[in-house]
C-alpha cells in the first residue's frame, strides 16, 4: 500500500527584477559613501550627482522605465548637489533629504485633502486593499516622511558630518524598510482580494 504523497508548496520564485531595481537605486548612495570615506563631502556630492544620473539611465535601459520617485530624487540631488559643489557649501546636500521627505509628505497629505490617494496610484497593482486601507496607509507614510525630515534636520545640525553621512547611508534605508514591513498588518486587515 502506498502512502499518499505529501506535496510541499512550491518555493517562491526569486524576483530578479526587484533585486536589479534595488541595486540600481542603491548604487548612487554606495558611490556617495565610498567617495566620502576616500575624499570629502564636496567630491562625494559630485560623485552622487553623476551616479544618480547613471542610475536613471540604467533603470531606463535595464528595466525599460524610470519611476517617478527616482526622477524627483534625481532632480533634487542635481539641484542641491550643484549648489553644494558650486558654492563649496555642504549644507545644501545635507538639506536635500529634509526637502525630499517634506515634499513626499506634502504630496501625500495634499492628495488626501484633494480626495486623491497617490499611494494607490503607485502601489495599486501590488496591493488590493480597501479605500479606507489606502487612506490609513497614506496617513502613516506621510507622517513617517515628516519624522524622517525631522530626523535629518536633527542629525545634520547637531552631529559631526561623518555621523550624518553614515546615518544617510545606513539609517534612512533600514528605517524605511522596517516601517514598510510594519505596515503589512494594516495591508492584510484591509485586503479585499477574495481567498
Amino acid at each position: 500500500m502506498t502512502e499518499p504523497s505529501q506535496s510541499t508548496p512550491p518555493e517562491p520564485e526569486f524576483d530578479r527584477r526587484q533585486l536589479i531595481k534595488l541595486a540600481i537605486e542603491m548604487g548612487p548612495l554606495v558611490a556617495f559613501f565610498v567617495a566620502y570615506m576616500n575624499s570629502d563631502i564636496i567630491t562625494a556630492t559630485g560623485v552622487l550627482m553623476a551616479a544618480t544620473l547613471i542610475s536613471l539611465a540604467a533603470s531606463r535601459y535595464v528595466l525599460g522605465h524610470v519611476a517617478m520617485m527616482p526622477i524627483v530624487t534625481a532632480v533634487l540631488v542635481c539641484v542641491f548637489g550643484a549648489l553644494t559643489v558650486w558654492l563649496q557649501d555642504p549644507r545644501f546636500i545635507k538639506m536635500k533629504p529634509t526637502i525630499l521627505y517634506l515634499l513626499f509628505s506634502g504630496v501625500l497629505f495634499g492628495g488626501l485633502l484633494a480626495g486623491k490617494l497617490f499611494l494607490k496610484k503607485v502601489f495599486g497593482e501590488a496591493f488590493q486593499i480597501s479605500e479606507e486601507g489606502w487612506r490609513k496607509l497614506t496617513i502613516r507614510w506621510a507622517s513617517f516622511f515628516v519624522v524622517l525630515a525631522l530626523a535629518n534636520e536633527l542629525i545634520w545640525r547637531n552631529f559631526p558630518e561623518e555621523i550624518w553621512v553614515k546615518f544617510k547611508v545606513f539609517g534612512f534605508l533600514p528605517l524605511t524598510m522596517a516601517f514598510a514591513l510594519a505596515q503589512m498588518g494594516l495591508i492584510k486587515r484591509h485586503d479585499i482580494v477574495k481567498k
